[in-house]
C-alpha cells in the first residue's frame, strides 16, 4: 500500500515495535463477502529473525474463528498516542496519533506446546511476564492463531 503522505510515514524497524508494544487492542479485517469483518482483540508481538508476527486467542466457535479458518488472511490496524491538537479555526485542530497497518496470514496453532507458545507471547505483553503457565485443559478448549505479517506499514502524526 503506497502511503500518501510520506513524511508521516515510520520505517524504522525499532520505532514500528515501540508503536506496536505500546498498543493495546489489535483490530483485524477479515474478507466476509462484500464487506470486511473487524474485530478488536488483545495480542501479543513478536519480530524474530525478520519475521513480525501476532498472536491472538479465541474461544472455539464463533463467525471470527470461522473466518479466520476459512479465509487464512486479514488486514489489521493498531493505534495509540491519540492527543487533540487545538487552534483558532476549525481547520487548525488535528489529531496526534501513531498507527500501524498491515496484512497477514493466519494459521491455527494445534498443539499445546504451540498454543502454550502462543499465549507467553500475548501474556507477556500484557504482563511483562513470560513464565506463566497454562493448564491442559486451558489449552484444549482455547484457540490460538500466529498472524504472519507480509505487510507492515507505520505512520505517525505529532
Amino acid at each position: 500500500m503506497e502511503m500518501r503522505r510520506k513524511e508521516l510515514a515510520v520505517t524504522d524497524p525499532k520505532e514500528l515495535d515501540e508503536i506496536i508494544l505500546s498498543c493495546d487492542c489489535l483490530r483485524l479485517a477479515l474478507p466476509d463477502g462484500d464487506y470486511p469483518y473487524i474485530v478488536p482483540l488483545n495480542f501479543g508481538y513478536s519480530r524474530q529473525n525478520g519475521q513480525t508476527k501476532f498472536y491472538i486467542h479465541s474461544a472455539g466457535a464463533g463467525k471470527k474463528i470461522d473466518l479466520m479458518r476459512s479465509v487464512k488472511r486479514g488486514s489489521f490496524e493498531l493505534d495509540t498516542q491519540h492527543r487533540l491538537k487545538t487552534g483558532e479555526q476549525a481547520c487548525n485542530y488535528a489529531m496526534a496519533y501513531r498507527s500501524v497497518t498491515g496484512r497477514c496470514q493466519i494459521a491455527e496453532l494445534t498443539t499445546a506446546e504451540e498454543k502454550a507458545a502462543g499465549l507467553q507471547v500475548i501474556m507477556s505483553h500484557y504482563s511483562e511476564r513470560s513464565d506463566w503457565t497454562f493448564s491442559p485443559a486451558t489449552l484444549e478448549k482455547t484457540c490460538v492463531f500466529c498472524l504472519t505479517v507480509s505487510e507492515l506499514n507505520g505512520r505517525k502524526h505529532d
